[in-house]
């Protein structure tokens, strides 16, 4: 087709097809510019504290000056920061990235095998951890790279006294700080507090300059880092803005944000996004505890919501959630998993405000369409974003006609530039013509909405996280029990997809708990399977290669 005359009159009025992607050099500027527009109003709340934008600023400016003055890390150099959704999160992000380093996101319910790979795999000399979960981290150090630790604790961005008060509570009443001891680790309090007596020296950055490493399976293999640059991130921020129509005011914003923030959505959306609105960030440390999440959100007059479905279902079945005032509730978002339509008219039942939906990738920063709030049309991911283009291809490369299926495929400025070190699986990724071929198959709509039909690789997608196949087989096959396994997707009512794995045991046999207990020892707890089956034997191919798709046909047929 030719994507510019076919999508010219499908937009509503005011949303333009491209943006002035030179409005900010970089991530750091539009951070600093937020700064300089509403800095006494609040940026981010966690755990009973709150950050203004000029305290975000002071603090990322500490920190930036103790990696400037009290280590030898230089701009380039990566640091991984593992910690879920607290205040300390944007101050070492944004400081590293005053600092010229390149963020290495790591998820806080890795496994030591995946932090190893991680950490060795991005080269990564810097980790900033929280203390819940740093056992892990002295388990794995030594086998790494990393030389300088700094370790947080959840409330150490409060005043001194109530810092040590709450932090006792946490290591001592709640024991949720299991003992570690990580020779000259620093603790994140001491690291600010001496970087204030420090000078801090801007670093230039260049938009190409890498922002991030962010790890995912993506469309082909095991876990690898998409290399993101600061024009990428900035070109999302600006992309997305115009879909919103005038739904997000400056300054005056309110924005749940549940999602982990070292996961791309919720990164781009509220480290980006609603940061450049000068929105006031409430972030929820662990929105799997719905009573204490029901009971934060008591506390705010909020006016948008990140999530995805299986949160929406999980807080619309809460009694004290429907009874919240939603009457300042006026965007709702959803990403990272496929939006049911039940969920969507549940929500809006509950709240009054419709679910907008969005498609994107962690290659893609990771917006690429989105649903115009005044054109919302549910079962569709939207319309492609400003600046953006796709197109369907089928099998041999070539593009699909409007209303049949195909490979979706993306082009436009917030594309990765490619996987860290990894040149052949970046040049699998692309067409020939320099599109990225996402995986998922779709159909563009005579009205230019798509619609998502069906996944072409084997991707698990567990509450809104990537599962590889080949990462569960490879640890239910290392068990001595099992000969061999196969892994598939199959629909689950509350996290979209669950694993399920089809085993054919030795001789002495074994149980799907043993297994399943073998593998919450090497897996992330959303990689575990949650369903088995026993079998005398797998179907192949003629070549032998288990036929995944035949199993995964079967198992959805149930």
């Amino acid at each position: 087709m030719d994507f510019e005359q076919f999508y010219q009159d499908k937009y509503p009025a005011g949303i333009p097809r491209d943006v002035d992607l030179n409005k900010y050099r970089h991530m750091v500027d539009v951070f600093e510019q937020a700064v300089a527009r509403y800095g006494d109003r609040p940026a981010f709340s966690a755990v009973g504290v709150t950050l203004t934008y000029r305290d975000l600023d002071a603090q990322s400016r500490n920190f930036a000056a103790w990696l400037q003055n009290k280590t030898d890390l230089k701009p380039g150099d990566r640091i991984a920061v593992q910690m879920p959704n607290v205040t300390q999160y944007p101050v070492v992000v944004y400081g590293a990235m005053r600092a010229g380093l390149i963020v290495v996101n790591t998820n806080p319910l890795y496994t030591t095998r995946e932090m190893e790979h991680q950490f060795n795999d991005s080269g990564a000399r810097a980790l900033v951890v929280l203390a819940n979960m740093a056992d892990n981290a002295e388990k794995v150090l030594p086998h790494t790279g990393v030389e300088h630790v700094i370790v947080t604790e959840v409330a150490d961005m409060h005043s001194p006294v109530k810092r040590t008060l709450m932090n006792a509570v946490v290591r001592h009443v709640k024991k949720m700080v299991p003992s570690f001891n990580i020779p000259g680790a620093h603790r994140l309090p001491a690291v600010l507090s001496a970087g204030a007596r420090e000078n801090f020296e801007p670093v230039e950055l260049k938009p190409d300059d890498l922002a991030v490493l962010q790890y995912t399976g993506g469309t082909t293999g095991v876990a690898k880092g998409a290399m993101l640059t600061h024009a990428n991130l900035v070109a999302n921020v600006l992309q997305i803005r115009p879909m919103m129509e005038n739904q997000v005011k400056e300054g005056q914003e309110v924005v749940v944000a549940p999602l982990p923030l070292y996961h791309i959505y919720s990164f781009t959306l509220n480290c980006g996004i609603m940061v450049e609105a000068g929105a006031h960030n409430v972030l929820i440390p662990n929105p799997r505890d719905i009573p204490g999440f029901v009971k934060e959100l008591q506390k705010h007059k909020f006016t948008a919501f990140l999530g995805l479905n299986t949160l929406f279902v999980a807080l619309c079945n809460n009694e004290d959630f429907q009874e919240l005032d939603f009457s300042a509730l006026k965007l709702t978002a959803s990403g990272g998993m496929a939006l049911t339509t039940d969920t969507a008219k549940m929500w809006e039942r509950v709240t009054g405000c419709e679910i907008t939906e969005g498609y994107g990738m962690t290659e893609t920063s990771p917006v690429v369409t989105f649903n115009p709030h005044s054109a919302i049309q549910i079962g569709t991911i939207g319309l492609p974003i400003p600046a953006t283009r796709v197109k369907t291809i089928d099998e041999e490369g070539q593009e699909t006609p409007i209303g049949e299926p195909g490979e979706l495929c993306v082009q436009g400025p917030q594309v990765m530039r490619g996987y860290w070190q990894r040149p052949e699986d970046t040049r699998q990724s692309f067409t020939e013509d320099g599109y990225l071929k996402t995986g998922d198959v779709a159909v563009i709509q005579e009205d230019g909405y798509i619609r998502i039909v069906d996944r072409k690789k084997d991707m698990i997608i567990v509450s809104g996280f990537n599962v590889f196949p080949n990462e569960v087989e490879d640890v239910v096959s290392s068990h001595p029990k099992v000969v061999e396994c196969a892994a598939v997707g199959v629909p689950d009512a509350k996290s979209g997809e669950a694993v399920k794995v089809y085993v054919v045991a030795g001789k002495e046999g074994v149980t799907g708990n043993e297994i399943k207990e073998f593998c919450r020892e090497r897996l992330t707890a959303y990689k575990v399977p949650r369903h088995f089956e026993f079998r005398d034997e797998l179907p192949k191919s003629n070549v032998g290669k288990i036929l995944r798709r035949e199993l995964r046909d079967e198992a959805n047929e149930d």
